[in-house]
């Protein structure tokens, strides 16, 4: 049904979006921006520093991987408008 299709893509788009934001927020979380409040920083005589964070390509992927997902979806939704009274 056609309805189904769109209501599909739609949300994998918006699943996709909302990942994608989350991924962002992640690595602002883990980025060397955190050590400053840290408060165990902040101590006199204290010095923190950033060395490394897990690497995040995979995750990045995943992204990638969401909207190309979204582009099939995206055909399907055309396809089935194709088969549909709707075109004619």
């Amino acid at each position: 049904d056609l309805a189904i299709s769109v209501l599909i893509a739609f949300l994998w788009l918006v699943s996709t979006f909302v990942w994608a934001k989350a991924l962002a927020d992640i690595k602002v979380s883990t980025g060397a921006s955190i050590v400053p409040g840290i408060e165990s920083c902040k101590a006199p005589g204290t010095t923190c520093h950033f060395l490394s964070a897990t690497r995040m390509g995979i995750l990045n992927v995943s992204v990638v991987f969401g909207l190309l997902n979204m582009i099939l979806w995206a055909g399907n939704v055309w396809l089935v408008y194709k088969d549909t009274k709707l075109h004619s």
